[in-house]
């Protein structure tokens, strides 16, 4: 049974070697499980998902295909023309006889009227919202519910940075000059899914949600024959266990050559910092790629007070040219790499709950190294 407590560990990882295929595999299932209570599971077919529009279609096809279940869980739900598809996909599936539960962030959503929320709720879709404002500690305004998540029949997941709204997915007419928010998802079909339910699952309860009637089905093994597909770790952050820091902290020092780091509002604490001043200065390829434009200026400003050490240790660092650089993602070595909802900064790391997915693929690696690239080739490099 899961606990009701959002990302408390279940069970420890209790593997041996030959629970997978490699040492490098074990070495990293263990070191997820040691450094944020996230269990690793193998045999996960990934897709890199880049920007809201393929992100989106992604995510309408599995809804269309739902048969039992569908829960969507988002800091960002807006009531427009994305939003508005998503909410007829979800009725949709209800109305089909497949349960679909929708939770959101009362801050993240707060220009959401509540009309939104009640026309799916009269057509069958349940629905909470996260941390309304109250006579609480913090007046009920922190933690947020940063998360952003869809499982569909506990076996096809999409994660990472999307909100559900047009900044990430407006379709633009032909030569517009402008582009959707830069952003970057992984779609993950295997038993990784289970755990990203039952992430759900907890922060359901926590926000009050009914407990389901069944928890998701049972573990799957890693296994040696498990040729095909790859490791996958879903990282619950939970206000105040550090376990996302702790995950950075472990990417960093296990790093052999690189380091290409994303992230959309990046305000590293000391230890953060030090950790990839170290690691540069250890002769690893450190490279950090934040928005030109931000919107939130401050932010933009508090990321540029750090580069005088960054650049001095060696770090790389550009600026994306485009429209808002959303993306919350890491590639260590081209194989190991990181993609959710966790911003580098305290709030993201500390304070709120999150979700991140963090992979142990060659195939997978390479392809988000190789998009990393491609990035790097629409922004301008601080020298």
């Amino acid at each position: 049974m899961a606990s009701a407590e959002p990302g408390k560990p279940e069970m420890s990882l209790a593997r041996t070697p030959m629970d997978v295929a490699s040492t490098g595999e074990l070495s990293f299932a263990r070191g997820l499980w040691r450094m944020s209570g996230a269990r690793a599971s193998a045999g996960n077919q990934l897709t890199l998902l880049v920007d809201g529009p393929r992100a989106f279609a992604e995510m309408i096809e599995a809804i269309d295909m739902a048969r039992s279940e569908v829960v969507l869980e988002n800091y960002i739900i807006y009531a427009d023309q994305t939003g508005q598809r998503f909410a007829d996909a979800l009725a949709d599936a209800a109305a089909r006889g497949a349960r679909v539960r929708v939770l959101a962030d009362w801050i993240g959503s707060r220009t959401t009227r509540g009309r939104f929320w009640n026309g799916m709720r009269q057509r069958g879709v349940h629905v909470r919202v996260f941390g309304r404002p109250g006579l609480g500690r913090w007046l009920g305004l922190l933690p947020r519910d940063h998360r952003k998540q869809l499982v569909v029949d506990g076996r096809v997941g999409v994660t990472g940075g999307f909100g559900i709204g047009d900044p990430w997915g407006q379709p633009l007419p032909a030569g517009s000059p402008e582009r959707p928010w830069r952003d970057t998802g992984v779609r993950i079909e295997g038993p990784a899914a289970q755990d990203m339910m039952r992430a759900f699952e907890r922060m359901w309860r926590h926000a009050g949600g009914e407990p389901a009637s069944s928890e998701p089905g049972g573990r799957h093994a890693m296994a040696v024959d498990s040729a095909e597909g790859g490791l996958v770790g879903i990282i619950e952050g939970v206000p105040g266990r550090l376990r996302l820091e702790r995950g950075f902290h472990f990417q960093a020092a296990a790093a052999l050559q690189s380091i290409w780091i994303a992230n959309a509002y990046f305000i590293p604490t000391p230890s953060e910092l030090e950790a990839l001043v170290l690691a540069a200065a250890d002769g690893v390829d450190v490279r950090l790629l934040v928005p030109s434009r931000s919107d939130h200026p401050w932010v933009r400003r508090l990321t540029r007070s750090n580069y005088r050490r960054l650049r001095n240790a060696g770090v790389r660092i550009w600026e994306w040219q485009g429209a808002m650089m959303h993306a919350k993602t890491s590639v260590v070595d081209r194989r190991w790499v990181r993609i959710g909802s966790t911003d580098i900064n305290p709030l993201g790391i500390a304070i709120n709950y999150e979700l991140d997915a963090a992979i142990c693929d060659s195939a997978f690696g390479e392809a988000a190294a190789v998009q990393y690239l491609e990035d790097l080739d629409r922004s301008h490099e601080i020298r």
